[in-house]
């Protein structure tokens, strides 16, 4: 895994880049995350949340292309680390405390 952008730029949502970046993504995203929960809690038709979805998922693009952007190698490091262990928290940690060092949570 060489990267967690494509050529444009653009974040590829592997299960390593998402599950890597976890952390960030509960506490930028909560917001759209919660709106989204209660639309599926309080409406059964899925047509009624595609709004929220895609705020969250516009969210979680937007957060991953940031992190890139501020710490791309120890990123790729960790996100690089999760994929070849199978998304193995325990296999990663020294990777893990390079992004969370170099990215903290805000």
């Amino acid at each position: 895994m060489a990267s967690a952008v494509d050529a444009a730029g653009d974040p590829i949502p592997t299960s390593a880049v998402l599950t890597a970046s976890s952390k960030h993504i509960g506490l930028r995203c909560q917001a759209e995350n919660v709106a989204f929960l209660k639309c599926k809690k309080n409406d059964p038709n899925p047509e009624k949340c595609l709004d929220k979805g895609q705020q969250v998922t516009r969210c979680v693009l937007g957060l991953l292309k940031d992190l890139h952007q501020r710490c791309t190698k120890e990123m790729d490091a960790y996100v690089g680390c999760m994929y070849y262990h199978t998304n193995e928290f325990d296999l990663c940690r020294k990777e893990q405390q390079a992004f969370e060092k170099s990215c903290p949570l805000e």
